[in-house]
């Protein structure tokens, strides 16, 4: 899967970015090397969803996939 990111440039320096497609998914960092594996664990953190949660039934299965 492929998202979007949009990089800032941060007033008190470093970086801030936000994934569109992913409302409310926003990070910052001081360095972009930072800035990029703050991305990572944001998106991680907003697609996830805990599995006891989710209305199934025992019939249902439920998947986790790599995208």
């Amino acid at each position: 899967m492929k998202l979007a990111v949009v990089v800032h440039d941060a007033e008190e320096g470093g970086y801030w970015a936000e994934v569109p497609s992913i409302p409310g998914c926003a990070t910052q960092g001081e360095t972009f090397e930072e800035l990029l594996q703050n991305l990572y664990e944001a998106i991680e953190g907003c697609l996830s969803v805990p599995v006891d949660k989710l209305p199934t039934t025992p019939r249902d299965r439920v998947l986790e996939i790599a995208v």
